[in-house]
């Protein structure tokens, strides 16, 4: 009897990858608009924060979401969440056009249709995580989703870039100079939807490639809301929100601390053009991690990579006064870049059938950025930036405890 041959799953891996990376360059190009925004619309730190709130609130959508990928299958959910996030583009720049023509709050058009982008990052995120763990071997699960994170972390590298010479480019802070780029990248999103309409992409059903790989008949529980370790890591998305955002959310007013007298037009183009730092760190991590994941076990790397971090931002606090404080602080984003594949990781263990629905789950975490930063925002209104980043502490705290104990209630772990 011959042996059943192993499914190639290079193509729609390479397709997952390139999805990942535009996933990145959207999300960190918003996170990266936040100084040039607060400058042009005269914002505090809290309302500058809403930029985050309008991106990160529409995870509420996320189980949703999950619910209808499970209807409508991985390839269905990524068309719709290109053709989303594209159109939200394109109403970006249109309507930010209107707006001040027609004398109207530009801001809130911005926030409203970023709002609607990042529904179509939702859809795109929900099947870029459980695609990639299935994709393949479980126990090589993690190895592939760091990958992933890797090639999201070259375009969350280059976002800042494009941002600083392709949006600002040294103008005065002014909304004018946003519709231009922002239909560029919806018209860029639309052509890839229409490009994998033609594309075909293996359907999988995770309940019986768990049995196969395993070799036994497995039980699960009638839903993943009975999951406790799915929740928990939902949680620790939501604080590790705060980790990876805390930093760029942060890094204006870090940068105000230390020259407060400088034109706001050169603050913010600093601060901007010192955020591929920490995003390259990010990158760099993600591909050393990738490598360190063939030999070593994901909650060790995840729980030394959490210390780390949290010692950088200790040190940026202690010498805050400096622009070695500044250098800690970006220097942490080598340590956060295997947070994310390494939490979802966790959450998403055994769970068979209720793979894409945990993924939703999962993935309503990232909230986190909506509600933290503006928190953090409001600290530093009334109380300072060094004040507001100690808060960080408490989220590396919580992750530590889910890596170690909380990813394995539940679940048997070997």
């Amino acid at each position: 009897m011959s042996q059943k041959q192993t499914p190639n799953y290079l193509f729609p891996l390479i397709i997952v990858f390139i999805v990942c990376f535009l996933i990145g360059f959207i999300t960190t190009m918003n996170n990266s608009m936040i100084a040039f925004l607060s400058q042009a619309f005269n914002l505090s730190a809290q309302q500058g924060q809403y930029v985050n709130t309008a991106f990160y609130g529409a995870y509420l959508l996320a189980i949703p979401f999950a619910m209808l990928m499970s209807k409508i299958g991985y390839k269905g959910t990524l068309l719709l969440g290109l053709a989303v996030a594209g159109i939200g583009f394109v109403i970006n720049s249109f309507g930010i056009n209107w707006a001040i023509d027609a004398g109207a709050n530009v801001y809130i058009v911005f926030l409203l249709s970023m709002c609607i982008v990042a529904m179509g990052v939702v859809m795109l995120q929900n099947v870029a995580n459980p695609y990639v763990m299935v994709l393949g071997k479980p126990e090589s699960g993690a190895f592939r989703m760091t990958l992933s994170q890797a090639l999201n972390s070259v375009a969350t590298t280059v976002a800042p870039m494009f941002i600083t010479y392709i949006i600002i480019a040294g103008k005065t802070p002014a909304p004018e100079y946003v519709p231009g780029p922002f239909l560029g990248l919806g018209i860029f999103t639309l052509i890839i939807c229409g490009i994998l309409v033609f594309l075909k992409l293996p359907k999988i059903d995770e309940g019986k490639q768990a049995e196969e790989e395993s070799g036994e008949k497995k039980e699960y529980k009638s839903s993943v809301f009975k999951y406790t370790h799915v929740w928990l890591g939902a949680l620790g998305i939501f604080m590790y929100m705060g980790v990876e955002i805390g930093v760029p959310s942060m890094l204006p007013y870090r940068f105000q601390l230390l020259y407060p007298d400088m034109d706001s037009a050169a603050l913010a183009a600093l601060c901007t053009s010192y955020l591929s730092w920490y995003w390259g760190g990010m990158m760099v991590g993600r591909f050393v991690g990738a490598g360190i994941l063939t030999k070593f076990e994901p909650r060790k790397l995840l729980t030394a990579c959490l210390c780390l971090g949290a010692a950088c931002i200790l040190l940026s606090l202690l010498t805050a006064s400096s622009m070695v404080g500044i250098w800690f602080m970006l220097a942490a984003g080598l340590f956060h870049s295997v947070m994310w594949p390494l939490i979802f990781n966790l959450g998403l263990q055994e769970l068979g059938p209720h793979t894409k629905a945990a993924s939703g789950v999962i993935n309503t975490g990232v909230i986190g950025g909506a509600l933290l930063m503006p928190v953090m925002g409001a600290v530093v209104d009334a109380a300072g930036i060094i004040i507001a980043m100690c808060l960080m502490f408490i989220f590396y705290a919580y992750i530590i405890w889910f890596c170690n104990f909380g990813s394995k209630i539940g679940i048997n772990v070997k």
